[in-house]
């Protein structure tokens, strides 16, 4: 392949901008709030389903107490009707005051003791109420905090889609001035190393640093200028300047 000596410095431009590109799509992954995004937004899943069963834990002693408030009624209740059976002097049988004052004592024991039971309910209703609130303090802290990179992301996303812009901008003006041949050769073998080309400076090839032999520099100086030289090396395309050495 040959190719005026101007459009295979051209080149050399065009690497470097790739180089820019590459770099910034590079940053542009490697972002460290990217990192960060990911740890927060774990972390705010994690809280988010921890809150949902605080809350349901918190629902279903909700429902336990209402139940057991109910018992207690239904035997608070029955004994004070016992008891106005009782105060009402309609029961006269020994046998059958015994009896009802037996019951009014075992319904005030059962009283109690589903009291007891509604207040243990409601120690741990607090509790979960609490846990649950705290829970999502942490998770929409958590939420706030990742906003915040969220915001320094996207601006950086933002200054480096600009300087990409440019660079790619700059690129289609040099990439007028390649022909077309010797410039899909250098698309094919960017995709393939990387870079596509690298100067030839003192004898020695920028892309794979390798330098030359002394036969191969020899070959090098007896082709033409417009001759599109690759490296023996790593085969990339060699550009002379005049800091090869030639």
């Amino acid at each position: 392949m040959k190719a005026a000596p101007a459009a295979q410095k051209r080149l050399l431009d065009l690497a470097e901008l790739d180089s820019v590109v590459d770099r910034l799509a590079h940053r542009r992954r490697t972002l460290p709030e990217l990192a960060e995004i990911d740890e927060l937004s774990a972390k705010v899943a994690r809280l988010a389903t921890q809150v949902i069963a605080a809350e349901t834990e918190a629902g279903d002693l909700a429902r336990e107490q209402a139940k057991a408030e109910v018992d207690v009624d239904a035997v608070r209740v029955r004994a004070e009707r016992d008891q106005k059976r009782l105060d009402s002097g309609q029961v006269s049988s020994p046998k059958d005051l015994a009896s009802l004052q037996s019951e009014i004592a075992s319904l005030h024991r059962r009283q109690s003791d589903l009291e007891e039971v509604v207040l243990e309910i409601m120690e741990r209703r607090e509790a979960a109420d609490a846990q649950a609130t705290k829970l999502s303090a942490e998770r929409d802290e958590l939420a706030t905090t990742r906003g915040g990179a969220e915001d320094r992301r996207d601006a950086a996303f933002a200054e480096i889609d600009k300087e990409a812009g440019e660079a790619k901008a700059k690129r289609a003006t040099v990439t007028a001035d390649i022909p077309a041949d010797l410039l899909a050769l250098y698309d094919k073998l960017r995709d393939q190393f990387g870079v596509g080309a690298a100067m030839l400076q003192g004898g020695r090839c920028l892309g794979c640093r390798t330098s030359l032999s002394i036969a191969e520099i020899n070959r090098i100086k007896a082709a033409s200028h417009d001759e599109v030289i690759r490296c023996e090396e790593c085969r990339r395309i060699l550009v002379r300047t005049p800091e090869s050495g030639l």
